[in-house]
């Protein structure tokens, strides 16, 4: 399933050219990731428990200038599901015309307190799960 969050272009999301900063799409995303996991998992639950979700790799495609006014949908999406990471596929979209502003694909293992990152089994498997 597709979790979406929206989010209006302020004036403090531009750079020097009047457009989105480059920096703002990381938090764009970041933004909607958190909702999409806080909507499917107790992620305090999760904490008590010594396990952090821990991004390991991002790759961005910028694809249009986004200027100051725009509303932006932001979606994310399980990619894949793999031993010790998951992916997800991010995308930011113009509200008003469906033209993508960027897309990326997001990595991030779950690790424990020592900081190693844990295999993705029983019921930890059965939470990502949720996340589809």
């Amino acid at each position: 399933m597709e979790y979406k969050t929206e989010i209006k272009v302020r004036g403090y999301h531009a750079d020097f050219y009047g457009h989105v900063n480059n920096a703002r799409y990381l938090e764009f995303f970041e933004e909607d990731r958190w909702a999409h996991l806080e909507s499917k998992i107790d992620l305090r639950k999760w904490a008590g428990m010594g396990l952090t979700f821990l991004v390991v790799n991002i790759n961005v495609n910028y694809r249009r200038a986004v200027p100051v006014g725009e509303t932006l949908v932001v979606t994310t999406r399980l990619e894949k599901i793999g031993n010790r990471s998951v992916v997800l596929k991010q995308e930011i979209l113009s509200k008003e015309s469906g033209e993508t502003a960027a897309d990326a694909l997001i990595t991030f293992v779950i690790t424990d307190r020592s900081g190693r990152a844990v295999t993705m089994e029983g019921e930890m498997l059965a939470e990502i799960e949720k996340l589809r």
